[in-house]
């Protein structure tokens, strides 16, 4: 039976509300020793009891409102973030289209920056210059690659480390809305890589808002929703919880202020009008 490439048993992560996560050694610590007494009613669990297997050349896209616990799923697989509770297991390195500037130097040039984000994700200073060229071709940046990249605009860094992030051999590829930076010409280039890379068998994991963009990768959909794993089947099934859940929220909402709205009529106070005075006789 072939081996899971990305597993997940009983995930769940823990957050201190208006603190930004830290994975330092000594949070590790403070949180672990929080967690053996009870959580604290400050905390909140952006994912928990979460479990899936992602198999090889696999195409899974994580779906989800806003502040659902998406792009914290993704941090765990690459490692960013330290799980609290249960674990997250992956077979072979990742490729992580998440934060495409990450690591780049604003004081270091195109070149200099190509070198420096290559080799932190593992290539080897051979692998970095037999792809220099390609990936200067694809961010379209040959007249600006000796320029530091604090000159840069935002969308040459993104193209720049899209460039780096593609040409990684791991076989693991991580999007997080990669797809929704530049413009029209520039998001076919990337739509074209991916589709490349999974033609190769990379497995996919794709957080997207794009109904279209998901359909035409991923087979496999996850929903998430407050936090936990509601639907696990095929994309369109993934999709139809989604809006499900949509629907049932926008009623319930809508009902919510209909009621508060009824409530604050029902406690007016009553307006009283004076009535005409009569003549004295």
């Amino acid at each position: 039976m072939e081996e899971p490439i990305i597993q997940a048993r009983d995930l769940g992560i823990c957050f201190a509300k208006g603190k930004q996560k830290k994975a330092r050694v000594k949070d590790l610590f403070v949180r672990r020793a929080a967690n053996q007494k009870g959580a604290a009613q400050q905390d909140f669990w952006p994912l928990r009891h979460v479990n899936f297997d992602i198999f090889p050349g696999d195409a899974v896209g994580i779906i989800g409102r806003n502040g659902t616990g998406k792009s914290t799923l993704l941090r765990l697989i690459t490692g960013v973030l330290i799980p609290d509770e249960g674990y997250v297991r992956r077979e072979g390195r990742v490729a992580p289209l998440i934060a495409l500037s990450a690591g780049f130097s604003g004081d270091l040039t195109g070149r200099e920056n190509v070198n420096l984000v290559g080799a932190l994700h593992g290539m080897s200073t051979k692998e970095i210059k037999s792809k220099f060229d390609e990936i200067v071709d694809f961010s379209e940046l040959e007249d600006f690659i000796d320029t530091p990249l604090k000159h840069y605009s935002s969308g040459m860094k993104v193209r720049l480390g899209f460039g780096v992030i593609t040409q990684l051999p791991h076989p693991i590829l991580l999007v997080d809305e990669a797809l929704a930076v530049g413009d029209a010409a520039f998001k076919r280039k990337c739509q074209a890589v991916i589709a490349g890379l999974l033609e190769e068998g990379r497995t996919l994991v794709f957080v997207s808002h794009s109904e279209g963009d998901l359909k035409k990768y991923c087979k496999r959909g996850i929903f998430l929703d407050a936090g936990t794993l509601e639907t696990d089947g095929t994309v369109e099934e993934a999709l139809d919880a989604y809006k499900a859940a949509e629907k049932r929220d926008a009623k319930a909402k809508a009902a919510k202020k209909a009621a508060a709205k009824k409530a604050a009529e029902a406690t007016a106070a009553p307006v009283l009008v004076p009535g005409p005075v009569e003549a004295a006789t």
